[in-house]
C-alpha cells in the first residue's frame, strides 16, 4: 500500500468516526430521555414513534436533499450529515429505551415505591439498571447502522470513508472502492462485536 494512501485512509477513517460519534452522542442525549418520557406518556407514543419511523424510512440521499435547503441545520458539509445520522440513529435508541423502561415489571416498581423511593430514585436505581441491556441493544443497532450510512456523507462534501467509494465508482477503480468499503465494514464489525460484548455483560449483571 502506498504511504500516501495509508495516510488518507487513516485521515478519512478519523473523519468517519467523528461523524458517527457526534451523531450517536446527540441521538443518545435526545433519544434516551425521550424514550423514558414516552414510557410514562401514553398519549404521545404514537406521534413520536411515528415521526421517528418516517425519518428512518427516507432513503439517505433523499434525506440529505431535503435537509440541504433548510437554514441552520442544512447546507453542504458535515453539519447536514450529522443531522441526517441523528435522525437515523434516533429510532432504535428511542424505541429500545421506551420498550425496555415500559417492560420493567410493575411489581418491582411498586415494591420500590413501597420502600419509600421517590420517582427519580425508582428510575435511577431500579428501572435504568433493569432496562440497561435493552437500551444498549438500541445503541448497538444505531452505531452499526450509522457507520454504514455515513459512507454516503461524501456525496454532499461531508468527508469520511465514502470519499474513496465515490472516487472509485467515478473512476471504475476497484482498489479505491475497497479502500473505503473495507475499513467501513471493519469498523462496523468491531463496533458490533465490542458493543455486543458489553450488552451481554449488562444482561448477566
Amino acid at each position: 500500500m502506498r504511504p500516501d494512501l495509508a495516510r488518507d485512509i487513516a485521515r478519512l477513517t478519523g473523519e468517519h468516526l467523528v461523524l458517527v460519534a457526534t451523531a450517536l452522542a446527540v441521538a443518545m442525549i435526545v433519544g434516551i430521555p425521550l424514550g423514558i418520557w414516552l414510557a410514562r406518556k401514553h398519549e404521545w407514543r404514537r406521534w413520536t414513534l411515528g415521526f421517528a419511523n418516517i425519518a428512518q424510512t427516507i432513503p439517505s440521499l433523499a434525506l440529505f436533499g431535503f435537509l440541504i435547503p433548510i437554514p441552520v441545520i442544512g447546507g453542504i458539509g458535515k453539519r447536514t450529515v450529522i443531522v441526517a445520522l441523528v435522525l437515523y440513529a434516533l429510532l432504535p435508541i428511542l424505541r429500545n429505551t421506551f420498550t425496555a423502561i415500559a417492560g420493567v415489571d410493575a411489581a418491582v416498581r411498586e415494591s420500590a415505591v413501597a420502600m419509600g423511593m421517590t420517582g427519580g430514585q425508582v428510575l435511577r436505581q431500579v428501572e435504568l439498571p433493569l432496562a440497561a441491556p435493552g437500551i444498549f441493544a438500541g445503541i448497538r443497532v444505531a452505531t452499526v447502522t450509522s457507520i454504514g450510512t455515513a459512507t454516503i456523507a461524501a456525496a454532499i462534501g461531508g468527508g469520511g470513508l465514502g470519499v474513496f467509494i465515490f472516487r472509485g465508482v467515478a473512476s471504475v477503480d476497484t482498489a479505491l472502492i475497497l479502500a473505503g468499503a473495507a475499513p467501513a465494514a471493519l469498523l462496523a464489525l468491531l463496533a458490533d462485536g465490542g458493543l455486543g460484548w458489553i450488552e451481554r455483560k449488562l444482561s448477566r449483571a
